[in-house]
This record gives C-alpha cells, sequence and structure tokens, in this order.
C-alpha cells in the first residue's frame, strides 16, 4: 500500500456493524430507539436535579454531569450511524473523523473521572458522615468537575494532534461503526510508536488510575459498614452507593468485556459489536439504574411532571 498524499486524504469509509441490506432497517430502528431513549433518560434525570431543591447536593450534582457527558458520549457516534444507514452512504469526511474521534475520546475519559469522583463523594459521605457538608463543599465540588474536564479534554486534545502527524495509506476503510481511536492509528502507512504509546499511558491513567481510586474508596466504605451495629444501619449505608456501584460495574465490566473480545478472536466486526455494550449500553441503562433505585430521583420527577399539568 502507497502513502496517500496529506493533500488528498479527504474521507474514510465507515463499515459499520453489518454490510447485510437486510438487517439496515433493523439496525437504524434499534440504535434510533436507543439513541432516544438515553438521551430522554439523561435529560429526565438532570431536570430533576436541576427542578428540586433537596437535590441540591453533591452527589446529584455529580450525577447530572455524568448524566450530561452521557447524552454527549452517546451523541458523538451514533446520529453519524443512523445518518449513514439512512442515506445508504458510510463515508466519512477526514476532518468529521478527527473530530469525532476528539470528542469520543474526551466524553469516554470524563465518564471515567467523574465516576471516581462520585466513589470519592460515597467514601467522604459513609465514612465521615459529620464532616460531609464541610469536606464537599460547592467549591470543592466544582473544582472536581472542573479538573475532570480539564483531565479529559488534554487527553483528547493531545491523542487527536498526535493522529494529524500520521500520513495514511490508500486503503481508508474503518471497520467499526465510528472513529475509533485504536481502529484509525492502524490505518496509518507511517510509524505509529508514539501514538500507542500516548494511547497506552492515556489508558493507563484515565483507566487504571480512576479503577485504583474506586477500589480504595469503596474498601473503606466496606469497612465503615462492616463496623455498622446495626442491620437497617448497614442497609442503609449500603443503599447510598449502591447505584454508583452498579453503574461503575457496569462500565468497568463493559470495556474489560470489549477489550477482552478484541484480544481473543482479532476480529474487528466482533470489537465493533461487542462496543456497543459500552459505547451505546451503558449510557442508556445508567438513567434506570438511578432512577429505579432511588426514590429521591423519583419524587422528584413526580413533583416536576405534576408541576406541568
Amino acid at each position: 500500500m502507497e502513502p496517500e498524499n496529506d493533500t488528498e486524504l479527504s474521507e474514510f469509509v465507515l463499515l459499520g456493524l453489518s454490510e447485510e441490506p437486510e438487517l439496515q432497517p433493523f439496525l437504524f430502528g434499534l440504535f434510533l430507539s436507543m439513541y432516544l431513549v438515553t438521551v430522554l433518560g439523561n435529560l429526565l434525570i438532570i431536570l430533576a436535579t436541576i427542578s428540586d431543591s433537596h437535590l441540591h447536593t453533591p452527589m446529584y450534582f455529580f450525577l447530572s454531569n455524568l448524566s450530561f457527558a452521557d447524552i454527549c458520549f452517546i451523541s458523538t457516534t451514533i446520529p453519524k450511524m443512523l445518518i449513514n444507514i439512512q442515506t445508504q452512504s458510510r463515508v466519512i469526511t477526514y476532518a468529521g473523523c478527527i473530530t469525532q474521534m476528539c470528542f469520543f475520546v474526551l466524553f469516554g475519559g470524563l465518564d471515567s473521572l467523574l465516576l471516581t469522583v462520585m466513589a470519592y463523594d460515597r467514601f467522604v459521605a459513609i465514612c465521615h458522615p459529620l464532616h460531609y457538608t464541610v469536606i464537599m463543599n460547592p467549591r470543592l465540588c466544582g473544582l472536581l468537575v472542573l479538573a475532570s474536564w480539564m483531565i479529559a479534554a488534554l487527553n483528547s486534545l493531545s491523542q487527536s494532534l498526535m493522529v494529524l502527524w500520521l500520513s495514511f495509506c490508500t486503503d481508508l476503510e474503518i471497520p467499526h461503526f465510528f472513529c475509533e481511536l485504536n481502529q484509525v492509528i492502524h490505518l496509518a502507512c507511517s510509524d505509529t510508536f508514539l501514538n500507542d504509546m500516548g494511547m497506552y499511558f492515556a489508558a493507563g491513567l484515565l483507566a487504571g488510575g480512576p479503577l485504583v481510586g474506586i477500589l480504595c474508596s469503596y474498601s473503606k466504605i466496606v469497612s465503615s459498614i462492616r463496623a455498622i451495629s446495626s442491620a437497617q444501619g448497614k442497609y442503609k449505608a449500603f443503599s447510598t452507593c449502591a447505584s454508583h456501584l452498579s453503574v461503575v460495574s457496569l462500565f468497568c465490566c463493559t470495556g474489560l468485556g470489549v477489550y477482552l473480545t478484541s484480544a481473543a478472536t482479532h476480529n474487528s466486526h466482533s470489537s465493533a459489536t461487542a462496543s456497543v455494550m459500552y459505547t451505546v449500553a451503558t449510557p442508556m441503562l445508567n438513567p434506570f439504574i438511578y432512577s429505579l433505585r432511588n426514590k429521591d430521583i423519583k419524587r422528584a420527577l413526580k413533583m416536576s411532571f405534576r408541576g406541568k399539568q
């Protein structure tokens, strides 16, 4: 394969999840439904936290930011996929591909960091309940969210700028339904050593780091819960972090599942199918996990709808 001149490189081809024509209407309906459910569910979470003054607490402040990140995360990939299916075109421009990749990395990293911040919030609430309002003051909460945005943005920009330095070959087909960083790098004809190192370093920083932080927080939480004498007290303490623990487990398990699938099969289409779990299913399920297990969210949503009637 010969390198493509940078001035001639204008577009990539997204192969999607399936090339079977008869499956396209089904995929369009399925992903449109999942996208609408995700956006609506997360918007309702944001609406509930804004409209109910009882939810103006650090936990729900972080939750509303997570919901916003989830909306943006799924919106970087699914709308373009739906347009490609509807127009029967798999083309994405070079600029569009880099932009999509940049925002996907941004909001994926932001999700990971916000989940870590929420784990720290639960640690303070359960292990230091008397000092919770002092420690988790509005200034610290704002700084934690701002730091999460800045770290995720710096990582996204650095990864995207490193891709811009690459020269690509004439084979510009991406066996995925969006411009995934690893897939794009592997299409390059030039040396990708620095890109690979940067990608692995970022994975360790934004995946391994948060995972260690979450595990440390929950090890302290479990120790504190075990020290509670009454069964009712243990249940109440655990229920405050059950939703977050469920979301973290879903996020980590789906991400690990995609990695193991791609490593075991070396099949790009299998990896693309598996990645649906963390790119689409996780943001869609998060609102259900928080609303179904959270009486405060349910009450706030009921009050919001009653107020509009």
